[in-house]
């Protein structure tokens, strides 16, 4: 392999690591692969990944392993210093910012907000929340579509409430980083000792518990355990406790019917697709902070055309603001054409892996990842197995075969447990509700 970049030269040392059975296959694909190089200067490699999790995992597991394969491909000693950055790639290790509290959650606040009539209710709900934690709207849950600035509001709760009451503490965490904090404590701690005690320690004794996508727990049972005692301690201890989901909490089929309940005895607020006055004020507040002067018949022309996600109106502006700026000219209508084009390109979900299907129908069946592309035949192992297939079947565009090699099986062993997950899925509402919710998961993963 001819190195020539940085990349190259993390690749190099991730083919080294596999090649020489330093790290294996399974393990790269679910901890190293969403790893992005930044520099190598003075005898450091530098890069980034959007997961404190997995930045954890791999800061505990893989950077020794990963500096011995620096040592040989490079010929020289590196250290490996992994930083968290956010999902558009911007660093926001706190150990690495001039200031602490300039970080990437701390930008979200009630004022860069822009209110419309799509999310309203959820502002002055959130709001109230922010002023006085468990008083009144408590639980508080805010649903809607991705990029509808759920995750905004939910941030701004956290903010504020930081600074107007110091003293509480506040936990923020997304609903898979949940499940994956709670499978490492029960594996490196048994129930009553260890870890598993530092968890619940963490989480239930919060004055403030803050959960996004919650969505995302349904169907693991375990997990929806661990939340409902949670969720039980802090409102029995009068704290404020606000989620957010994708859809009303009723869609969310395999979501334990206690939590449904007790969430909905709370405060639900909807947020839609901002419309067409929210997208303009939402582009002309970016172009603000940017100090970028948008002409009113862009702004339009940009509100008329992205009409459902703000990621995406704020990606234009983004766009726009690093072509201003390396170009020297005003952006034409046609300029913005091609990058409206662009960003709904870039946003378009990546094709599902393989890798993914099974580490998402492990949480989920509380089957190792192992032994699901293992040749084990325990009947839950082996339906596990088989769920996989099929939603490799549903969701990819592998063939049989492919999908075979993927579980060292033929293409014939593949179609016959697609086949059979198919007739037993028509019988088992329950079980097609949880694949069903796998599947809407991955896509939006």
């Amino acid at each position: 392999m001819q190195i020539e970049s940085i990349n190259d030269i993390w690749q190099a040392v991730c083919d080294n690591c596999v090649d020489n059975s330093i790290i294996t296959p399974i393990a790269h694909s679910v901890w190293l692969a969403d790893i992005v190089p930044i520099e190598m200067k003075d005898g450091k490699f530098t890069a980034s990944i959007y997961s404190d999790y997995k930045k954890s995992i791999v800061d505990s597991n893989f950077k020794q392993k990963l500096e011995d394969s620096f040592l040989e491909v490079v010929g020289i000693p590196i250290k490996f210093e992994l930083l968290l950055s956010d999902e558009n790639g911007a660093v926001v290790d706190k150990n690495n910012q001039k200031n602490e509290d300039d970080t990437f959650e701390s930008h979200f606040t009630f004022e860069n907000y822009i209110a419309g009539s799509s999310n309203r209710f959820a502002l002055a709900a959130a709001m109230a929340v922010a002023e006085a934690p468990a008083t009144n709207y408590n639980p508080l849950v805010i649903y809607g579509n991705s990029g509808v600035g759920k995750t905004h509001l939910l941030l701004a709760i956290k903010n504020d409430i930081a600074k107007r009451f110091p003293s509480k503490t506040i936990e923020y965490i997304r609903g898979e980083d949940f499940t994956n904090l709670l499978i490492k404590a029960l594996q490196e701690g048994r129930i009553g000792k260890g870890s598993i005690d530092d968890f619940r320690e963490r989480f239930r004794t919060a004055d403030v518990f803050l959960i996004d996508d919650i969505h995302f727990i349904a169907g693991k049972e375990s997990t929806m355990e661990e939340f409902y005692n949670t969720f039980d301690a802090l409102i029995q201890a009068n704290k404020q406790i606000v989620v957010t989901c994708d859809r009303p909490l009723s869609e969310i089929k395999t979501l334990a019917e206690r939590i449904v309940s007790r969430l909905e005895g709370g405060i639900l607020a909807d947020i839609t697709p901002p419309d067409f006055e929210t997208r303009v004020g939402i582009i002309k507040s970016k172009a603000s902070i940017l100090n970028l002067n948008l002409e009113d018949n862009i702004v339009f022309y940009i509100a008329e055309h992205i009409k459902m996600n703000t990621r995406q109106l704020e990606g234009v502006v983004k766009k726009l603001h690093a072509y201003v700026n390396l170009q020297g000219k005003v952006p034409t209508q046609s300029v913005v054409q091609s990058l409206i084009r662009d960003i709904i390109n870039d946003t378009t979900p990546e094709p599902i892996k393989i890798e993914e299907i099974v580490r998402e129908v492990s949480r989920t069946f509380q089957v190792s990842e192992t032994d699901i592309i293992s040749k084990r035949k325990t009947a839950a192992i082996a339906f596990a197995r088989q769920v996989a297939m099929y939603i490799a079947r549903e969701t990819t565009e592998l063939s049989y075969k492919a999908i075979g090699d993927s579980f060292n099986k033929d293409h014939t062993t593949v179609l016959h447990n697609v086949t059979k997950i198919e007739e037993h899925l028509k019988s088992n509402p329950f079980d097609k509700e949880l694949v069903d919710n796998i599947i809407k998961n991955l896509k939006n993963d």
